[in-house]
């Protein structure tokens, strides 16, 4: 599958690229983004320079830069995974550096991407999960019209403790009606 890059109002999204490696190095280090995505895994700086080298030439997802404002930095990265043409669904993830969040720019990536999942590959349902103590991230995916369809206990460390993952969802028919109104 061809990696596409979309445009919008604020923002731009390309495939990631090996020179996106420091700030995607800086951003899986960022103690407060790996608390509230459920990051465990600790990557090497190799492992981070490797997977921005390669990414872009792997099946079955698409992974794009986020860059505002005519530059080409890299803000964030919105990724369509487990594309699943057959069944006609997805997962979606979201992840923007500490400087970057709070501005808009994953509201207008999401919205972008939800357009091309069902618009461009023609998918069904794209799906997703966020943490229980994410609620700035649970709110923007309820504003963009993301359902809640179920809740796993614990699923997550939380420090010592755990938190929740909640399982959310947007329809193709749901995706239309909201873009309609």
């Amino acid at each position: 599958m061809e990696k596409p890059t979309l445009e919008g109002e604020m923002i731009h999204l390309r495939p990631i690229r090996a020179d996106d490696a420091p700030a995607m190095w800086d951003m899986v280090n960022d103690p407060e983004g790996m608390r509230t995505t459920g990051t465990t895994t600790v990557f090497t700086r190799a492992q981070i320079d490797a997977w921005c080298a390669t990414v872009s030439g792997l099946d079955g997802r698409i992974d794009l830069a986020i860059t505002a404002n005519g530059s080409d930095e890299y803000l964030g990265e919105i990724v369509l995974n487990d594309i699943d043409e057959v069944v006609g669904s997805a997962n979606l993830r979201l992840v923007m550096r500490p400087a970057y969040r709070g501005r808009g720019y994953g509201t207008e990536a999401i919205e972008l991407v939800l357009g091309l999942a069902f618009d461009g590959i023609g998918l069904h349902r794209v799906g997703l999960d966020v943490l229980s103590i994410n609620a700035r991230a649970h709110s923007l995916y309820e504003n963009i019209g993301f359902r809640v369809e179920g809740r796993r206990r614990d699923a997550y460390r939380d420090g010592d403790g755990w938190c929740d993952g909640i399982d959310m969802g947007m329809l193709e028919d749901e995706y239309r009606a909201l873009r309609a109104a």
